[in-house]
């Protein structure tokens, strides 16, 4: 497979938190496998529930692109309560896991003198027909704890505020995939696996390597037929 079409630049918030390790080990590897090509990728620090500081991330997003625009865009924020039962899950962490997890990443978007200029221009001077991550496009972690058809395969483990926000995630990434779609953007949430990380813990199934590679031979694929959608690490659909 050729990888020449990653001629991009990308955007990862928050490398700081339990996330943390993801986005930098995606940083780290996205190089090795798409060198030599012209790629930069910029993370930095943004708290995605603060407009301010994300209009701050993307004044130094824009003033490194000198006059391009932003190919890719990835909202890896995310907060977690592993002990959110019903019986224990208060208003406060409900509001908490919404304000990271669903509303920043609309924010990272819709906020003024956000990231959405910088992705128009991106799709307006490429030269590509249709939707891809190599013309412009936002990518929402996401997780299959999300889905709603899903949820009685896992609800041995409920989290209950995780799982809503990132069902209201899931939405989201519908709602912008309808939205942008005439300005060619596309629109996907990926779920990158149970992963070994601060938030998976070290019971998880799949290694922050393994994840973040299979995530990487994911991208390249995404086309208008999966902009809405929800997949997983190995670019097969999850339902909602």
């Amino acid at each position: 497979m050729s990888w020449s079409w990653f001629h991009s630049t990308i955007w990862c918030p928050w490398m700081e938190g339990p996330r943390g390790p993801e986005c930098a080990a995606f940083l780290g590897i996205l190089p090795s496998l798409f060198c030599p090509v012209a790629l930069r990728l910029f993370s930095p620090p943004a708290d995605v529930e603060n407009p301010s500081a994300i209009t701050d991330a993307a004044k130094v997003v824009e003033g490194k692109l000198n006059g391009m625009g932003l190919n890719l865009l990835i909202n890896n924020a995310g907060i977690y309560t592993p002990t959110a039962s019903l019986e224990t899950v208060d208003a406060e962490d409900m509001v908490r896991a919404y304000k990271t997890n669903a509303v920043g990443p609309m924010l990272m978007v819709v906020s003024p003198q956000a990231f959405l200029p910088l992705l128009k221009k991106a799709a307006q001077d490429s030269k590509e027909k249709g939707l891809s991550c190599s013309k412009a496009a936002i990518i929402n972690i996401s997780t299959i704890l999300g889905s709603i058809k899903k949820t009685p395969d896992s609800f041995f483990h409920p989290v209950i505020s995780y799982r809503c926000s990132k069902a209201a995630l899931n939405m989201l990434t519908m709602c912008q995939a309808l939205t942008y779609k005439e300005s060619g953007i596309l629109c996907v949430a990926l779920h990158p696996g149970w992963v070994k990380t601060d938030m998976g813990t070290q019971e998880a199934d799949l290694t922050v390597d393994t994840s973040v590679r299979g995530l990487l031979s994911v991208l390249p694929i995404l086309s208008e037929k999966h902009s809405g959608t929800l997949l997983n690490w190995e670019g097969k659909a999850i339902p909602w």
